[in-house]
């Protein structure tokens, strides 16, 4: 069963082409990565699945329902969340505080009840606040809960932004770039994170230039060149394609690739 679908989207940008009749098809429970030369396109496509963009052409499906252009916070109700590329942390609360704003989608409270401080809204944000402990738990932050998020490592709050996206409790869970600017310690407690995510069932799809990662952790890989598909495969079939060797790996991503233990 396809718990995401992406059909013939398209998007240009001042005539120029950005995505152009890209199409993908994920299960649940696995890591899809998407890769690509620099310009490729791979966060435009992320901006459209996730609802930041509107495909000029093409159509968006999630759990089988047409969710094309679907504003974010409609698409996170129903279960999709996402990272960014760029840090999002609100530097001057705690990171307790950071993952509690993860779960702004379940709480239904009102405005008189909260001005009234009602018992429900009491229990809501008990219940908030123990939801993102347990958000931070699965990142391995939870020791760090009462801490100004500004005073965290840089690996760590790749880690807290991902602690706030499960405090949506996604089902499936787009993360942009979460390695960007990470040293190899704080990779590799982002591979173990990973994992453990789809180990509980959600679905990740992952856009990453870290080969080394992105061969560890992936059950299919899209690649992406130019705004359009170049293949997808498995690890081992995409590791090998000449195609993908030429316009993207190259001599050095192929060296990383190599030496990536599944």
């Amino acid at each position: 069963m396809t718990i995401l679908e992406a059909e013939r989207l398209s998007i240009a940008f001042g005539g120029v082409q950005a995505i152009d009749e890209v199409s993908l098809t994920i299960d649940p429970g696995i890591v899809f990565s998407i890769i690509g030369p620099n310009g490729a396109g791979k966060t435009t496509l992320f901006n459209l699945i996730s609802g930041l963009y509107t495909p000029q052409d093409g159509r968006v499906r999630f759990d089988g329902a047409d969710v094309t252009g679907l504003a974010p916070y409609r698409l996170a109700r129903r279960g999709l969340s996402r990272t960014f590329q760029n840090l999002q942390i609100f530097f001057r609360m705690t990171v307790l505080e950071n993952a509690m704003v993860g779960r702004h989608r379940h709480e239904g409270a009102g405005l008189w009840a909260e001005l009234l401080h009602l018992p429900s809204v009491r229990r809501c944000n008990s219940e908030t606040r123990e939801a993102a402990r347990a958000a931070l738990a699965r990142v391995g932050l939870l020791v760090n809960a009462d801490q100004p998020a500004g005073t965290l490592p840089y690996g760590a709050l790749r880690r807290l932004e991902i602690a706030r996206a499960l405090a949506t409790e996604p089902r499936v869970l787009l993360l942009d770039e979460p390695a960007a600017g990470c040293n190899p310690v704080e990779t590799q407690a982002l591979d173990r994170v990973i994992r453990s995510i789809v180990n509980e069932g959600v679905t990740v799809v992952l856009v990453e230039h870290d080969m080394r990662l992105v061969m560890n952790i992936s059950d299919r890989i899209h690649v992406l060149a130019n705004g359009r598909t170049l293949t997808e495969g498995t690890v081992a079939e995409v590791r090998t394609n000449p195609a993908v060797v030429e316009a993207y790996l190259g001599a050095h991503g192929t060296s990383e690739a190599a030496h990536a233990v599944r």
